[in-house]
């Protein structure tokens, strides 16, 4: 089968998430920037969650325009990326409201390990029906930044409970990883 409407309803689901998470934001009570430093918490798990968004939206896109058809167990297994994507509006506001405390720190990072998990299986799926020697198989080759990112995620959930902010920090780290542009997709669909 086509694969438009999985992107379309994947690229809809996105955007309602992110909708949310942008209303999750209150407007300060007071009119002057230090009404501001109490949302600064908030606004940082905003600006992190968007940008993990962001690279999903992104990377399913790559992923995607890679693939010439989706089958049953391809639209499994993006409703299961999508499950875990869409508990990122709770973790982000858990997170935020409660200053990086370790507990949120620590479902954060498992609700972001179990999204790469979900990412991985789809890929998985995707080689699966088009074939190893397939042009989606050749460009995800070793897909070493997808498993430096599940290393890193299993590593700050522990570290949470030691130090919130370095389990941030890996989180960060891991959105600079995947922000460096990854040609693997286009360079194989040129060629």
């Amino acid at each position: 089968m086509s694969k438009g409407r999985l992107e379309a309803f994947s690229d809809g689901v996105i955007a309602i998430l992110i909708t949310i998470m942008v209303l999750e934001l209150r407007v300060p009570a007071g009119a002057d920037v230090f009404a501001l430093r109490p949302l600064l918490p908030v606004f940082l798990s905003y600006v992190l969650s968007f940008i993990f968004l962001g690279i999903y939206w992104n990377n399913h896109h790559h992923l995607l325009q890679a693939a010439q058809l989706v089958n049953g167990s391809v639209l499994w297994a993006n409703l299961h990326l999508l499950f875990w994507l869409s508990l990122v509006p709770f973790v982000t506001g858990w997170m935020g409201e409660n200053e990086f405390t370790p507990w949120p720190v620590a479902l954060y990072g498992a609700v972001l390990l179990c999204a790469a998990i979900a990412f991985f299986i789809l890929v998985r799926a995707l080689i699966s029906l088009h074939g190893q020697d397939s042009a989606l198989a050749r460009a995800i080759g070793r897909d070493l930044k997808g498993k430096v990112s599940l290393v890193f995620y299993a590593v700050a959930i522990p570290l949470s409970f030691v130090n919130a902010w370095m389990a941030c920090g890996l989180y960060g780290l891991v959105a600079v990883i995947w922000l460096i542009p990854d040609r693997r997709i286009e360079k194989t669909l040129v060629l």
